[in-house]
């Protein structure tokens, strides 16, 4: 009874603070849309948005590494593993700058998603073949105009924790646009918002960690699914790490 309380407590406060954190992000929009076309300070209000309701959330125990590997002004394709819905928000406590892609029903959620259009992150309708195409056009466009695009390949959440089979998109933008690929492996974020669920589950470690650059050379000469199984197989043996701390005493 507490942890469901706890949760719809939660999502109260998301409620209610929307509003203002909304208000000041169009506002924000209009003033520096002029001389940042890129969007990045909206990006890092955005950023502050987010991370305030992981602050106001102590029992989540998030741990941060691996900022310092991002060059400035290099247009990354991220790539994360992803367990829960929470690996979003976990994911803009890393403050720098790139674009979403995600599923074109988060857009509609008033406030938060309006704000995501304010950002121009990038929608995708899954299974529609006409979205997916749109989808890698406009990753290439925010691309050419120097910004970062963060995937989850997995293309859903894990149920168990497991690294999923990759979809390709992700890797044949990379390939495509010559850019390195930078791998973020997120751990304990499943056992604290577990997939299907809603509900408050009490103390939990989280541990978010960015790797080293893929550089382009090293997967030019692979095929897109080489490339994608190779930083998936990265990936796997990078989260058997992390759970270590999430999941240990």
């Amino acid at each position: 009874m507490l942890n469901r309380f706890v949760s719809y407590l939660f999502l109260f406060i998301v409620g209610i603070t929307s509003i203002p954190f909304y208000l000041i992000a169009l506002i924000l929009r209009g003033v520096t849309y002029p001389f940042d076309r890129r969007l990045r300070l909206l990006h890092l209000f955005t950023c502050f948005w987010a991370s305030c309701y992981t602050w106001i959330m102590p029992p989540w125990r998030i741990r941060i590494e691996g900022r310092e590997k991002v060059r400035k002004n290099v247009a990354y394709m991220i790539v994360c593993n992803h367990q829960s819905q929470l690996d979003i928000l976990v994911a803009f406590r890393l403050f720098f700058h790139y674009k979403w892609v995600s599923k074109l029903e988060i857009f509609k959620v008033p406030l938060i998603g309006w704000n995501m259009t304010l950002n121009r992150y990038i929608k995708l309708k899954r299974g529609d073949k006409e979205s997916i195409e749109q989808m890698m056009s406009d990753c290439e466009e925010r691309i050419d105009e120097g910004s970062s695009v963060f995937f989850f390949p997995e293309g859903t959440r894990s149920p168990d924790g497991r690294v999923k089979d990759f979809k390709l998109g992700a890797f044949q933008i990379a390939k495509k646009k010559k850019i390195p690929i930078l791998p973020v492996v997120v751990s304990g974020t499943n056992k604290a918002l577990p997939k299907y669920s809603m509900n408050f589950h009490g103390i939990q470690k989280i541990f978010m960690k960015v790797y080293d650059e893929i550089p382009y050379q090293a997967f030019e000469k692979l095929s897109v699914e080489e490339t994608a199984a190779m930083v998936r197989e990265l990936m796997i043996q990078k989260l058997k790490v992390l759970d270590e701390y999430t999941l240990g005493a």
